[in-house]
């Protein structure tokens, strides 16, 4: 871990246009310097940078961030990463911060774990090119896969000769520690203290991480007996978790980038006979089940994902959960059904780059329509069937976030699956209905702090006003530190400030209100405790956080313009040149953000009021109660405000 000192350290010696302009020609316009977007394709220069906040931002296509996070996303590097990254440019020692005995040897351990790996690396390409049985046995295998020189020494395969431990005795010699060699799986102790290889007798797939670092391994037996399992991986270790990573990211990580889509196969051979084919953009699951995590990680570098299925109806229902989990990340996913008999490795195989990516382009389909056609076709005229098929290709629908995109997906299913629209918009909606509930419910972690008169009553909860809670969350950041009001205690005769950031807390934390937004909550809450720390609050925090989301939208509401409220337009008011315009906007915007929850609150109980039956009497009373108290309150609030509230 990066010491905070060293952190800032590196963010201020790190000139964000010096940085920048080794990759992007800028030029200067007025206090910025502008260029043309590295990060997509413009003719119109739409990319800014500001030297004296330490920020970028492309009104193009929205990415913007600090020195850092410039770094990260050009370079595709993780935080720390890109923190180093930077160091090394301006000559900056790397200080780790001090820790404890135990993070200390738990460290150790992990590094000692890597190099055991490293050093199994060696040894299994050494046995492949050296040893008799390497050479004759397992090489011929990989001869026997097509695959050539160079993609092997790309690849880094290897041998594990078939002897009981000829490996962990190698090591032993070499002065490696048994303990390590167990924790990384390579070697197996048995309880009277004898070991032996976990590979023995098998060609050997290094797993290596984002970084090329070998993690793991993965290995596949040349035997023909049943008994013995095809593919064996590394156990979990501190370095190695499977569910984390995928075969092949650090040699196709560019290529995903540069093509703006990835290729995604099953198996160790598949990714390898594509590269050797000239198609490097692609990885494997390894034949697990696809993870959030190892979405995350391909989101990193692409939102376009081709699944490449062999002709195995059973595989490809599997797999199909894991493609809706692809949905729910907001990827764009397709779907290409090899050829009868054919696999990705074995297609690739007999068919040039050009071939194979022809195939791909023509046989390219929808994840959605794909989904529908298969499940057609196996539901036949089993209503019962039909049904389920129904609920499946909804829940994959719900799972899109793009509102657009799922009434492309509602209109088009409409059509395939003879039913109407309204009906799969109903059902869809009550499936995101119920994921939201359950997402904000895990937001509540915090109590409720109790209050003798609250302005708004408690009942009055998840009500989502993401455009109010945005302006709000601007005032914030923009002119937190700025005393708002300044008053005389009547007792002391001390002169009392208000800050912004005092009075929107105080307004937000007395009515128990909570932002919905989940990224506007965060910051809030994260102001929160930086103002228990010190009473100013550096936006520059936010701007440098290591939180991607809130980092960004901190850049997003520190450079878009200002708009004009409605408030301020209908009184044709000069606001950014009024000397009191924070007095009269900051109080206002928390009635305008209180008013609208008022409003949908009062929308959701008319609601409930409409479905209730004549004879539910006490239900009924109980929101009449609450509507009155509510439209008293939205009154009182429209006064203030002078207008009638929207």
């Amino acid at each position: 871990m990066i010491d905070q000192h060293t952190v800032d350290r590196i963010i201020a010696a790190a000139d964000i246009v010096e940085v920048v302009k080794e990759y992007v020609t800028l030029r200067r316009s007025g206090a910025n310097y502008l260029g043309l977007c590295p990060f997509h394709n413009e003719k119109t220069p739409s990319f800014s940078v500001s030297q004296s906040k330490g920020i970028f931002k492309c009104f193009g296509c929205g990415k913007g961030g600090n020195v850092v996070n410039f770094i990260m996303e050009h370079e595709r590097l993780n935080y720390v990463e890109a923190l180093k990254f930077l160091a090394k440019k301006y000559n900056i020692e790397v200080e780790e911060k001090e820790v404890t005995p135990e993070e200390l040897q738990k460290r150790n351990e992990r590094e000692s774990l890597m190099v055991i790996n490293s050093y199994a690396q060696r040894y299994f390409t050494d046995m492949l090119h050296k040893h008799s049985d390497g050479k004759t046995i397992a090489m011929a295998y990989f001869r026997e896969r097509g695959l050539k020189d160079h993609i092997i020494e790309k690849f880094q395969l290897g041998y594990c000769l078939d002897q009981r431990d000829a490996f962990t005795q190698s090591a032993l010699r070499d002065g490696y520690n048994l303990d390590y060699l167990v924790k990384t799986g390579l070697t197996i102790r048995r309880d009277d203290g004898t070991t032996f290889d976990r590979f023995a007798g098998r060609v050997m797939f290094p797993i290596h991480s984002i970084s090329g670092r070998v993690i793991g391994f993965g290995g596949r037996t040349l035997k023909t007996d049943k008994k013995v399992a095809k593919y064996l991986n590394s156990p979990e270790s501190e370095v190695y978790h499977k569910s984390e990573i995928l075969y092949g990211i650090f040699h196709a990580k560019k290529a995903i980038t540069q093509e703006n889509k990835c290729f995604l196969v099953e198996g160790y051979t598949d990714v390898i006979s594509l590269h050797q084919a000239g198609i490097e953009n692609v990885v494997a699951s390894s034949g697990t089940s696809l993870t959030q995590d190892q979405i995350k990680l391909i989101k990193r570098f692409t939102p376009n994902v081709t699944v490449l299925y062999d002709g195995d109806a059973a595989g490809i229902k599997a797999s199909l959960r894991g493609i809706d989990m692809i949905l729910e990340e907001g990827l764009n996913v397709k779907v290409v059904l090899m050829p009868e008999g054919e696999d990705p490795d074995s297609f690739a195989r007999t068919h040039s780059a050009s071939e194979v990516l022809e195939y791909i382009k023509e046989n390219e389909t929808d994840f959605i329509k794909f989904k529908t056609r298969l499940l057609l076709d196996d539901s036949k005229n089993d209503p019962i069937k039909q049904a389920g098929l129904i609920t499946d290709i909804v829940r994959s629908i719900s799972a899109i976030p793009e509102q657009v995109t799922r009434a492309v997906y509602i209109k088009e299913c409409s059509r395939l699956l003879d039913i109407g629209e309204d009906v799969l918009y109903s059902e869809v909606g009550k499936i995101r209905r119920k994921r939201m509930e359950q997402l904000l419910q895990r937001e509540r972690n915090q109590p409720v702090k109790e209050h003798e008169t609250p302005k708004i009553p408690s009942y009055v909860k998840g009500i989502i006003c993401e455009e109010q809670e945005r302006e709000i969350v601007k005032y914030l950041l923009t002119y937190g530190n700025q005393v708002l009001f300044t008053h005389v205690d009547e007792e002391t005769e001390e002169e009392i400030t208000i800050t912004v950031a005092q009075y929107i807390i105080e307004e937000i934390l007395n009515d128990d209100l909570e932002f919905q937004n989940l990224t506007y909550k965060k910051l809030f809450d994260e102001y929160i405790r930086l103002m228990e720390i010190h009473p100013e609050v550096d936006n520059r925090h936010f701007i440098n956080h290591m939180d991607p989301e809130i980092s960004q939208l901190a850049v997003d509401l520190l450079t878009e313009k200002y708009v004009l409220s409605r408030i301020w337009e209908k009184n044709n008011a000069e606001v950014a040149e009024a000397p009191n315009f924070l007095e009269d906007a900051i109080p206002k915007a928390i009635q305008v953000y209180k008013s609208k929850v008022l409003k949908m609150a009062i929308n959701n109980l008319n609601e409930e009021l409409q479905i209730l039956k004549p004879d539910q009497v006490e239900e009924t009373n109980q929101i009449l109660f609450k509507l009155r108290e509510l439209y008293a309150l939205i009154n009182n609030m429209s006064k203030d405000l002078d207008r009638v509230v929207l």
